[in-house]
């Protein structure tokens, strides 16, 4: 038993699988952070867009 579990351990260890997985879970995060950095900077110049819009049509309000 003890070296069937010493031979999974050696196994485990030269196995390379795993750390591919690991680069793009961290490649997924970056671009998860640019993507939410980018929409929330668009949104906001969206929103400036939308109240000199609505500010050139109802000037009286």
């Amino acid at each position: 038993m003890k070296t069937q579990m010493m031979n999974m351990l050696s196994r485990f260890k030269r196995d390379e699988d795993g750390a591919t997985l690991v680069e793009y879970g961290i490649a997924l995060t970056i671009a998860i952070g640019v993507g939410v950095t980018a929409l929330t900077t668009l949104s906001t110049d969206v929103s400036g867009q939308f109240t000199s819009a609505s500010a050139a049509i109802n000037p009286t309000e």
